[in-house]
């Protein structure tokens, strides 16, 4: 479905078009007509299928269409993190190009000069305010701002507040606005937290939902099995031989910074962001890895879910997420816009019972690759075994290099696609004599030219 079949504002139609966008995502699809219809919506959709496009475009259009009061807050976007945030903010810019739309963003780590301007926007009224749950609480807890007339209300990566402990925040601020708005919340999760919000905020709420939680088919997925002493050596021969444009996560600050520190010794040039550092320097940080300045970006799970960069081509997951969904939304960075993209991952011995989750959830049995040379071989993928003698590498290393590693009925169906039931002992395709790991390969570039840089199917 094409957008200028939805009969939106001419307006705003010349700047869909200055942007080239043309074709809806499913979940713009199927949101937009509900939201025109003012309708509450609970969508499921992850990040990278549209969201963003699904509840602005026709917000926009319904500030176009329907009176507003003037000098008044008429909409207000919740988001987890001050990255998501100022995303939203940029894209709410290009939409409304020829619109006579304000916006405010307001979130925290900024100087006092930005609270200033914040809280004179928020008092002399904007149309929308893009807000972290935290600095807006700070705004109304110092009463500097009025939300009586509030007509919107979004909330935007719900499952990620939750997580983040942002519920009573939530709560606090739907307490001040009208109870004759139109409430709409977008979660790439549906876990029972999230249907008790849906159920205390929502009004007869639409369900929307999109096939969810499955990387995209553009990227092509691999793990290397290796000691927790090998990841750092590993990672500098990864980065070393291939120069995409990369983003390095891991659940721990720390790690990071010794990360960091070990690449620029080897002369990586390298950017981080994590909770650390100050919202200039991260600011700074991903704009120096957008621009493609710096190559590499190492950091934690804060930049997985809402960061808008077309161009990555390669993940890698230092250690393995916790979560199903932060496997999803780390590797979900690549392979934006219809490109092609790559995900890789360290498993260490004691994360070996965690991959085999993720594999049996994606039903299907990621290709193990050979271990560099320099390196040395790493440990049997065995998560079974280990997690039930706490194996510490007495069972032996396994050699991925050699299709003669595997053993036993493996070795005969060498090409056939196993389910994840079966015992992971083996290196799947990639054992395969001369078959070069994934991310060895030549590299496709995509060439996209519109207005700011995005495509549609990436908002």
């Amino acid at each position: 479905m094409k957008f200028d079949e939805l009969n939106l504002e001419p307006s705003l139609m010349d700047g869909l078009m200055a942007m080239n966008f043309q074709e809806m995502t499913p979940v713009q699809e199927q949101s937009i007509p509900l939201i025109l219809e003012g309708k509450d919506i609970i969508a499921c959709a992850q990040t990278g299928t549209g969201k963003t496009a699904a509840y602005l475009l026709p917000l926009l259009n319904r500030m176009l269409t329907t009176p507003h009061p003037e000098e008044a807050v008429n909409a207000i976007i919740m988001a987890p993190t001050r990255e998501l945030a100022q995303q939203i903010d940029q894209q709410l810019e290009g939409f409304s190009y020829f619109l006579p739309v304000s916006s405010v963003a307001v979130y925290g780590g900024n100087d006092a000069g930005a609270w200033e301007q914040q809280k004179r926007a928020l008092q002399l009224g904007a149309d929308f305010v893009i807000a972290t749950p935290g600095r807006l609480i700070s705004h109304v807890s110092l009463d500097n701002v009025d939300f009586s007339k509030v007509s919107y209300f979004v909330l935007d990566e719900a499952d990620r507040m939750l997580d983040m402990g942002f519920y009573d925040d939530i709560i606090q601020i739907v307490k001040r606005l009208p109870q004759n708005r139109q409430t709409i919340m977008f979660s790439a999760t549906m876990p029972p937290k999230i249907q008790k919000l849906a159920e205390s905020i929502l009004h007869e709420p639409a369900m929307v939902n999109i096939a969810i939680s499955k990387p995209a088919d553009g990227i092509e997925q691999g793990a290397y099995v290796c000691y927790e002493a090998q990841k750092l050596p590993l990672l500098t021969s990864v980065l070393k031989e291939d120069s995409s444009k990369t983003i390095v996560f891991s659940s721990s600050k720390i790690k990071v910074k010794e990360m960091v520190r070990l690449l620029r010794r080897q002369n990586i040039s390298v950017a981080e962001i994590h909770s650390d550092l100050e919202q200039e320097e991260r600011d700074a940080a991903l704009l120096n890895f957008k621009s493609g300045k710096v190559p590499v970006l190492v950091a934690t799970d804060i930049v997985s879910r809402g960061i808008d960069i077309d161009d990555i081509e390669l993940v890698i997951n230092y250690d393995v997420p916790r979560d199903v969904e932060d496997y999803i939304h780390r590797i979900g960075r690549t392979a934006r816009a219809n490109r092609k993209g790559r995900g890789v991952t360290f498993i260490s011995e004691e994360d070996q019972i965690r991959f085999l989750k993720i594999e049996r959830f994606l039903n299907k049995v990621i290709d193990k690759l050979p271990m560099p040379k320099e390196i040395g071989d790493g440990p049997a993928y065995a998560p079974k075994q280990n997690a039930k003698e706490g194996h510490s590498g007495k069972h032996g290393r396994g050699n991925f290099k050699s299709k003669d590693s595997s053993k036993g009925p493996e070795k005969k169906n060498h090409g056939s696609r196993r389910q994840p039931s079966d015992e992971h002992r083996s290196n799947s395709a990639t054992e395969k004599k001369g078959k070069k790991p994934f991310w060895k390969k030549k590299k496709q570039h995509v060439n996209r030219e519109n207005l700011n840089g995005t495509e549609s199917k990436n908002i």
